[in-house]
């Protein structure tokens, strides 16, 4: 009978760390599940890099190519001179309206040969990702950047010449390291960046 109390106090402990153990168990195993239906980071940057591609080959298709039959040429001086963007410059411009709006999200095109030194690789690795797609353009490069205390995921997909006039832009440029591009062939990369959690 003087064990009782005892006793009692051992089945709550007992009871109090099973309790414990059960409720990691469960929050770990919810957490797990919270986790696996999230969007991964990889996951993100294909749906935006499907819909910037989507884009571009439709401006491509249904304005560049249709507006050309009409005498109006994509250029690069469409800012100043009649007619309109070169598919190329459609991106950046949209890239450059996206990131004014200060999301953390930005998208681009650059090139380890670019006509400006501004598209160029801004980082070892962008340099990286563009040399590992023009490598193999069936493979996306990923990896993560830090801003300041931002900690962003960046990806380089190859971008290809998709248009005879991405072709002939880049071939008969003055500023153009490389001349010899023919369709289809890799000209550098669309690199996507975003915020991701610490």
């Amino acid at each position: 009978m003087e064990n009782k109390p005892l006793l009692w106090v051992l089945g709550g402990a007992a009871f109090a760390f099973t309790a414990v153990i059960a409720y990691w168990i469960f929050a770990i195993t919810l957490a797990n599940q919270l986790k696996s239906d999230q969007v991964s980071p990889q996951r993100t940057a294909e749906f935006i890099h499907a819909i910037l591609e989507a884009n571009r080959n439709n401006y491509t298709d249904n304005v560049v190519v249709k507006l050309s039959r009409d005498g109006i040429e994509a250029h690069e001086h469409w800012r100043d001179e009649r007619g309109v963007p070169l598919p190329a410059q459609f991106l950046l411009e949209s890239g450059r309206l996206v990131a004014i709006k200060d999301l953390g999200f930005s998208f681009r095109l650059a090139s380890l040969t670019p006509i400006y030194a501004w598209n160029g690789a801004n980082s070892d690795l962008e340099r990286i990702g563009l040399a590992a797609v023009q490598k193999d353009p069936s493979e996306p490069h990923y990896g993560i950047v830090h801003r300041g205390e931002l900690r962003l995921f960046q990806a380089v997909y190859a971008d290809r010449a998709v248009s005879q006039a991405c072709v002939d832009c880049h071939n008969r440029h003055p500023n153009s390291p490389r001349r010899d591009f023919k369709l289809n062939d890799v000209m550098g990369g669309i690199i996507i960046t975003f915020p991701i959690g610490s």
